[in-house]
């Protein structure tokens, strides 16, 4: 894996849209026959390009292409896999929440022949920076969660044991790639921790062959701002500490830093990305406090093992906030590794 400082500073995947481009991708939804393949691939590129800009300035050390080529964390995604049918909404106005996402219905065996599309994604975005990146990718259990099986899948296991060789062939090609460093989302089952042992299975079968540094990024959601779920993950552990991954993404800050104390379950060399900074409000922590919060996570596992991150993507949050917390957070980790040095 690519050589990163002392407690690196990196992000979960997404980053804010500019408001013009949120307006551009709104758009192209709306009316697709009104931009052209160059159109579009000239304003994705300058939205990535924007997007990786934003995390250097602000000292990040690892970063992604803000997942400004996708929709929603997710959603995009479905219009790779082939064997669905759009199903309207049922709640289309009032607060937002998660059942007003997109749905779809399986109508015949479910195939992806042109791949997720993250591979063109990491190709795009190596033709705008050299720098240390990571690559998220959904997991098979969290994309089966916007499709109704019909009469072709009995419930969602099935959904997501039909989407696990998919995933597997993506992170496999992203390696071939060249990519060292993948994240692997899966915050469905976080908010679902009924059958832990069940889950380990399926996170080993998803990252079977992927020879790359894999990291498992574990929420609560974050669609439109909101959790989906109970925030804890006592209930999948000690069982998590032996997922078939390098690193465990888990968020702490929203939670005002509840079960810190699991850290010391995890044994090593399994690392964790610790989430201090909290995505689900519009208040830029300080730099002190974010240091202070690591501090604390310091007293159950060895900074050596320690990434810190937002609690998750900045995507529900407004540009110019995000950018000031990943400055904050970039700061916090120069302040805890100029304590080590002195020390």
């Amino acid at each position: 894996m690519t050589h990163l400082p002392l407690i690196p500073a990196t992000v979960i995947g997404s980053a804010s849209f500019p408001g013009w481009y949120a307006y551009f991708s709104e758009q192209v939804r709306k009316h697709p026959e009104r931009f052209g393949t160059a159109d579009r691939e000239e304003a994705i590129r300058d939205a990535v390009r924007l997007a990786v800009e934003d995390q250097l300035r602000a000292g990040i050390d690892l970063i992604s292409d803000g997942e400004m080529q996708r929709v929603d964390f997710n959603l995009g995604f479905y219009d790779y896999l082939e064997g669905l049918k759009p199903l309207s909404r049922t709640r289309c106005w009032g607060p937002p929440a998660h059942d007003q996402r997109d749905r779809y219905l399986a109508v015949s065996p479910l195939t992806a022949p042109r791949g997720l599309g993250i591979v063109q994604e990491y190709r795009r975005l190596r033709t705008i920076t050299s720098a240390p990146v990571k690559m998220p990718v959904p997991g098979p259990f969290t994309l089966a969660g916007c499709i109704v099986g019909g009469e072709v899948y009995p419930d969602r296991l099935a959904i997501t044991e039909a989407l696990l060789p998919i995933v597997n062939k993506e992170l496999k090609d992203l390696v071939k790639e060249g990519v060292d460093f993948i994240q692997l989302d899966e915050p469905s089952f976080a908010c679902r921790p009924d059958d832990p042992e069940e889950f380990l299975d399926l996170i080993a079968r998803t990252v079977e062959g992927v020879e790359a540094f894999l990291s498992l990024h574990m929420c609560f959601g974050n669609y439109r701002g909101r959790a989906v779920g109970r925030r804890s993950y006592r209930p999948l552990f000690p069982h998590l500490a032996k997922a078939k991954v390098n690193q465990l993404a888990l968020e702490f800050a929203s939670r005002e830093l509840a079960e810190l104390d699991l850290l010391q379950e995890i044994p090593a060399p399994m690392s964790v990305a610790l989430g201090l900074v909290d995505v689900k409000n519009t208040w830029i922590e300080p730099a002190e406090l974010i240091a202070d919060r690591l501090r604390q996570a310091l007293r159950f596992i060895d900074p050596e093992r320690v990434h810190i991150t937002p609690d998750c993507g900045f995507s529900q949050t407004a540009r110019y906030i995000s950018i000031e917390k990943m400055k904050a957070l970039a700061q916090a980790a120069q302040i805890i590794r100029s304590e080590f040095r002195s020390v």
